[in-house]
């Protein structure tokens, strides 16, 4: 009877599975403007959806669904960390070599910009340390700066090329070595790498998730596959198939979905079931939206995107982007 019991309840979760997710674009918020853009980030408990863009962060209501401020002067930009605590925001400012600090409540900067590495890219704000960490991509190495007084308490080689980052509660930063294809660990505490692994068959890992309860790590690779690593043991553990042109994913406790943004106009989404970490669906969402955040309370997952340039009259491939179409999407059930 016990077989039976177990043999019902999986086939309750294939079931369920092969019905796929319900996650579809449900609505866009207008944003506008020209250039490009990078990383987003999601403050679910402010309930602020900050987003970066050329040389200025968009301040988004995700619940109305309308823009209601900007943090100007950001030079490049291309992350946003918060520390609610502090009430305190960072940009990495890719262009100016720099972070700007900022008060969550007003918008204001706070101070001048704090020197970095060259080229910052990620950043993350490590709470057990009340530090900030820069990964920059140029300089190939991390800054570590006091977030209470903006001081720059150490500067990290990493040994390749930072994308983007984790931090696991517990002390420990994790960042994808694009060029190496690997996961390095950082004390922050010590301001120093503690560890580091490859993660092949990837290569070019960009996009980094992580399940803070299970420890597990997701990192999205330029070839099309997801590494789904342990950071302990640091070995790979799996590698599903997702779309072309990845730049970011997204890990939801609640669902146990890791979830992938691909330049194709996809998202596809992945769950362990069974101890196999298996693609549950790919959703469309639209062509260069290769960028994510997760809002936990709500459980949507944002997109920047904009309209590619139209076909020039004599053929080839339209430059930039429509004027003024920078919008987000938003995708959920």
């Amino acid at each position: 009877m016990r077989k039976l019991f177990w043999l019902a309840v999986l086939l309750v979760a294939v079931s369920a599975i092969a019905a796929g997710t319900g996650y579809h674009v449900i609505k866009e918020i207008k944003v506008g403007g020209e250039g490009g853009w990078d990383y987003l980030t999601m403050d679910s408990a402010g309930r602020r959806l900050y987003v970066s863009h050329t040389n200025k962060v968009h301040v988004i209501d995700p619940d109305a669904g309308k823009v209601v401020g900007e943090i100007p002067d950001t030079q490049g930009v291309h992350g946003i960390a918060i520390a609610s605590g502090l009430n305190r925001g960072f940009t990495s400012n890719g262009r100016g070599n720099n972070v700007t600090i900022f008060d969550l409540k007003t918008l204001k900067p706070i101070g001048t910009p704090v020197m970095t590495g060259e080229n910052p890219d990620s950043i993350r704000f490590e709470a057990n340390s009340g530090r900030v960490f820069t990964f920059n991509g140029r300089s190939k190495d991390s800054t570590a700066i006091d977030a209470k007084t903006g001081n720059v308490v150490g500067t990290i080689p990493l040994g390749g090329k930072p994308e983007f980052s984790v931090a696991d509660g517990k002390g420990k930063i994790y960042v994808n070595i694009e060029d190496t294809s690997e996961v390095v660990e950082i004390d922050a505490a010590k301001a120093a790498v503690s560890k580091r692994y490859s993660l092949k068959p990837c290569d070019g890992p960009s996009g980094l998730a992580i399940d803070v309860k299970n420890r597990k790590l997701f990192s999205v690779c330029g070839n099309r596959l997801m590494a789904v690593s342990d950071p302990d043991s640091g070995k790979v553990l799996a590698t599903p198939a997702i779309g072309q042109g990845s730049d970011g994913v997204a890990f939801d406790p609640s669902t146990g979905y890791a979830i992938s943004s691909n330049g194709d106009g996809t998202l596809t989404i992945v769950h362990e079931m069974g101890g196999k970490w298996e693609v549950v669906e790919n959703v469309a969402t639209a062509r260069g939206a290769r960028t994510i955040t997760l809002d936990e309370k709500t459980h949507n997952v944002y997109l920047p995107v904009a309209e590619p340039a139209p076909t020039p009259a004599g053929g080839g491939r339209g430059r930039g982007y429509v004027p003024d179409s920078f919008k987000i999407l938003v995708v959920g059930k």
